[in-house]
């Protein structure tokens, strides 16, 4: 089956299967997949909508969806999943961080020495309207896999992987049963040390995580004390922490998972010092640790999202000045096609960088660079050609987004 049917029918029920042919079915929040359902609108905002998710998908909940404040046009929440019009301006790349040179075998990227991406899920609970990956959720597009064994057999003939970061999409949003083969043939690999999971779900759909006990067991199986799960959370504003989304940061810390967050930077979403200052707060509160700040990717229909590197600098220090040791251990980083460049400061007209990671080996090579006001990407910055090339990929077979018709294909 493919993934497209697969989802047309977990819109409905949530089937989680124990084994020796017994299975319950659980209520989930209903999913959402076309702009006429959302009454909320009016029906000419859903006609002029229309035009957006006929080129970018949409996709959302009821449970998600009631967290939107619908007397306020700004609305943060409303931004997040709800189209807008300003997706149509000619703006970015589908693959802005050229992931199409990462792959080594289909469905796997290996960017970095010892790290390796599985991209095992083409869906997620909402398709929030910035993504970087929203090329997946094209239907000519085919880079998850529901067959992981050529990923797998490749982690398993390099040893310097130490970590592998399940990826899509959402993994969380797989059958259960599905989910722990993977963890179970990643934990066969001895050098695979850490297993990261990255996902939205603890926000998007909580009871997905706190109401099934088959996910919870299977995580509590696979994160020991040598060998930690680790939940890479996207909690990108503190209204999306409700009381729902703490039971299941509970749940996973009762698993023995390690649960951290990591969001971009939104214009129009989380733009503002006090929100920042409450989200870095509230998640060190409850226990998950903030990683990274993200400035927003170059990617196609998101220039209604972006930021200049110098405003988002300055919010990300303000928001750190209010909050305690533990908030200010989040980085502020672009995931760049050369590597993940931390920005450490920008003063006077000077970008003072350094590679957090580098696809050339070149962790820690520091970097100072003009600044001008309204650049917002790396490339933006004079002189930055120096420090990097443009990848060539790995396999010939890849097809690369960028090449592709601009409108997605059906």
């Amino acid at each position: 089956m493919t993934y497209h049917g697969l989802h047309s029918i977990m819109n409905v029920v949530n089937i989680i299967c124990r084994g020796r042919g017994e299975c319950i079915v659980m209520a989930q929040p209903k999913y959402i997949t076309s702009i006429d359902k959302i009454t909320q609108l009016s029906e000419a905002e859903r006609q002029r909508l229309k035009k957006v998710t006929e080129k970018f998908a949409f996709r959302i909940n009821e449970y998600y969806l009631n967290l939107i404040n619908w007397n306020d046009p700004k609305d943060p929440i409303r931004k997040l999943v709800i189209p807008n019009e300003a997706e149509l301006e000619d703006y970015g790349r589908w693959d802005a961080s050229d992931e199409d040179t990462n792959y080594v075998v289909p469905g796997c990227q290996h960017k970095y020495k010892t790290t390796a991406l599985l991209i095992v899920s083409e869906v997620c609970g909402a398709y929030c309207r910035y993504c970087f990956r929203k090329r997946l959720f094209r239907q000519d597009v085919r880079e998850a896999m529901s067959d992981v064994e050529p990923g797998l057999q490749y982690i398993r003939e390099h040893p310097e992987i130490n970590n592998v970061l399940l990826t899509g999409g959402d993994p969380l949003i797989l059958a259960t049963s599905k989910l722990r083969m993977i963890l179970e043939r990643l934990r066969a690999i001895d050098h695979v040390k850490i297993i990261r999971i990255g996902s939205k779900l603890p926000v998007f759909n909580p009871m997905r995580i706190y109401e099934d006990e088959e996910l919870l067991q299977t995580i509590r199986e696979h994160s020991t004390p040598e060998k930690r799960i680790y939940i890479m959370a996207h909690v990108n504003h503190p209204r999306e922490l409700t009381p729902q989304a703490y039971r299941a940061f509970q749940a996973l810390h009762d698993a023995g998972a390690i649960v951290v967050n990591q969001t971009p930077i939104l214009k129009g979403i989380n733009d503002d010092v006090d929100v920042l200052a409450e989200l870095l707060d509230k998640l060190s509160w409850a226990g998950v640790t903030p990683y990274y700040f993200f400035i927003n990717r170059p990617v196609r229909g998101n220039r209604d999202f972006v930021l200049p590197l110098e405003t988002v600098y300055r919010l990300v220090e303000g928001a750190k000045a209010k909050t305690s040791g533990l908030g200010k251990r989040v980085r502020l980083v672009m995931s760049h096609t050369s590597g993940k460049i931390e920005i450490l400061a920008i003063e006077n007209g000077k970008a003072y960088l350094k590679y957090h990671q580098s696809r050339e080996g070149h962790y820690g090579r520091f970097m100072v660079l003009d600044c001008p006001p309204d650049a917002a990407w790396f490339d933006d910055l004079p002189g930055s050609e120096q420090y990097w090339s443009k990848p060539v990929k790995k396999r010939a077979d890849i097809v690369s987004v960028n090449t592709l018709s601009d409108i997605p294909q059906r």
